[in-house]
């Protein structure tokens, strides 16, 4: 009987252990939705006002990455996240080990009951940003560019102007959401954010248009599959706390605020179009923010930027058509050749 009830304590002693360890030790990779050799890992990201919250690491590797020792880290915009195979391999190809996080709340790291991609503060997506960094230093990456699109190159900027992480050697800001593209609706920002800070949770429309969806969505009119629950046809509703955390890390960079310190890219396309209703333009132009905006804002970021207008690029430049990605991809890589330090020869 003795024998019995200690056998059974022990057992429950180790089963303890070992949920105690699985609690803390991080999950390892695993072959991802893309395929291809892609791989994610989860990483448990505390909570928040919401509940638990997760963020998901997306990596492609390359083959020769060792001698290079090159990577670069690519965060997603609003309604969004990593889909974009294509880019891994272009990256890939080249000697970079390539990185993506699906935020918090995006994409992989949604939760049941969580209420998509919300945000209260753009810092909360700095642990996320943070725990990839530490696991491309971890795989060898010794230079890393941190590379965001839109809302993620938002949180880029305001990630290398509030941290100065000195991990990070270059920045790439494709299209990103340095200021508002509302019209006349943008004199109630400063209302909707204030009101944001007593009541975050309150909903605010943008509107209903599917112009840009079908820009992208090879059913539609583009070249493009992915998610359409992760990443909605329509933008979907935001609340006030979301609008007052654009507008907090929008204000912070201008002005002289950001001092970036290591060379930034920004990429732009080269005319907006601001019809509701999809039509040809469409696919040849920015149809979410102005072009001339990005621009103005993005020249306050830093001393080293390098500006590419790029003539019939989308809002993601690099969802634009193939045609386009055939010459952009090498423009790209010839900046970042540019603007990193020289590999060091084999030895």
């Amino acid at each position: 009987m003795v024998q019995i009830f200690l056998r059974r304590l022990l057992a429950a002693a180790v089963a303890a252990v070992a949920a105690v360890v699985s609690m803390f030790a991080a999950p390892g990779w695993r072959p991802d939705i893309l395929g291809g050799g892609y791989e994610a890992r989860t990483v448990d990201q505390g909570r928040d006002y919401s509940g638990p919250v997760v963020s998901t690491i997306i990596r492609r590797l390359a083959p020769d990455s060792v001698a290079t020792g090159r990577g670069v880290l690519y965060v997603h915009g609003f309604n969004d996240y990593f889909f974009n195979a294509r880019m891994g391999e272009e990256f890939a190809a080249r000697g970079y080990d390539f990185y993506a996080v699906d935020l918090r709340k995006y994409g992989r790291s949604i939760r049941p009951g969580q209420r998509l991609f919300e945000a209260r503060s753009l810092r909360e997506y700095f642990p996320d940003i943070d725990s990839a960094l530490v696991e491309m230093r971890r795989g060898g990456v010794r230079e890393t560019v941190l590379m965001g699109h839109s809302t993620g190159g938002l949180i880029c900027a305001y990630y290398m102007a509030s941290t100065g992480n000195t991990q990070v050697d270059a920045l790439v800001l494709n299209s990103p959401f340095l200021d508002w593209n509302l019209g006349w609706k943008e004199r109630l920002v400063p209302l909707i954010a204030w009101w944001g800070g007593l009541f975050p949770d309150t909903p605010i429309s943008q509107g209903e248009s599917t112009a840009y969806a079908e820009s992208l969505l090879k059913g539609e009119h583009g070249y493009w599959t992915y998610d359409t629950d992760w990443k909605l046809p329509r933008s979907p509703d935001v609340t006030a706390g979301w609008v007052r955390a654009i507008s907090e890390a929008q204000h912070a960079l201008r002005g002289g605020k950001a001092g970036i310190g290591v060379p930034i890219l920004l990429m732009y396309s080269a005319r907006s179009v601001d019809t509701p209703e999809w039509a040809p333009e469409h696919n040849a132009a920015d149809g979410v923010l102005d072009v001339a905006d990005i621009r103005r804002y993005g020249l306050m970021l830093g001393r080293d930027i390098t500006c590419m207008k790029v003539v019939g690029g989308l809002h993601d430049l690099l969802l634009s058509n193939p045609r386009l990605l055939a010459v952009l991809y090498p423009r790209l890589f010839s900046w970042f050749a540019a603007a990193l330090p020289p590999v060091p020869p084999c030895r």
